[in-house]
């Protein structure tokens, strides 16, 4: 994992949960993850902007916060399964309002978008 150069600031819940699902692609996979166990593969294909590697290293460190778990499937082609633990789950109203608040402001932002095109 990342070394990172400022330390996490343990006093400040802020910071501890930016850090725990903060990043670019860390809601979306948790979003993705909410009905059903998905591999890699499948997260990578439903996010198809995000490149691969970014992929598997926000995956690990959902895994070692424990919001998600990885599971192997011992089938005839190995394959390993992503899916939500209990504190992921106590994520999705977060999760949720942040997309309710996104949905809310689309109007706003187009408006931003279009002024700053002219």
């Amino acid at each position: 994992m990342y070394n990172k150069k400022i330390p996490l600031d343990l006093n400040c819940g802020f910071r501890i949960a930016l850090e725990v699902f903060g990043g670019k692609w860390k809601p979306y996979i948790i979003y993705e993850l909410i009905d059903k166990s998905l591999r890699p593969s499948e997260i990578a294909r439903l996010l198809p902007e995000a490149n691969e590697r970014v992929i598997n290293q926000q995956l690990k460190e959902l895994m070692l916060y424990g919001v998600v778990e990885k599971k192997i499937i011992n089938t005839q082609n190995k394959h390993s399964e992503y899916s939500l633990t209990e504190l992921g789950r106590s994520l999705l109203p977060i999760i949720d309002a942040m997309r309710d608040w996104g949905n809310d402001f689309k109007s706003t932002l187009q408006q931003v978008i279009d002024k700053t095109a002219k």
